[in-house]
């Protein structure tokens, strides 16, 4: 079971087999302010700094270049780690709230708006 590391905060999850990395940062209090959760806005982009990653879905080259996977930017909707991964978050785009919240914005169909 791979562990994904949240920095700055070091924040430790515990990720389920073939959970995406979002999957894990929503059963952790972490929740987009507004995204479509299938690949399509890119707004889930994380920056690996440490680990594998792999992709168990398609993702568009549009959406993820070759030259940002190159560099370490993820694709946190469709990305599964191959191993122990520790990531940075980008601005504001997923923040951490309550995880019943989070819960909630999971299961309502389209984009989510969580902001204050």
């Amino acid at each position: 079971m791979p562990k994904l590391t949240v920095e700055p905060e070091g924040v430790c999850i515990d990720l389920h087999d073939d959970e995406t990395i979002l999957e894990g940062l929503y059963r952790h209090g972490y929740a987009y302010r507004i995204g479509c959760r299938r690949g399509g806005c890119a707004i889930c982009k994380v920056d690996v700094l440490r680990g594998e990653v792999d992709y168990n879905r398609p993702v568009a080259e549009k959406v993820l270049t070759d030259d940002e996977r190159a560099t370490g930017t993820c694709l946190s909707c469709r990305a599964v780690a191959t191993s122990d991964v520790t990531i940075t978050l980008r601005e504001d785009n997923l923040r951490r709230v309550n995880p019943l919240m989070a819960r909630f914005a999971v299961a309502q169909p389209g984009p989510v708006d969580l902001a204050d």
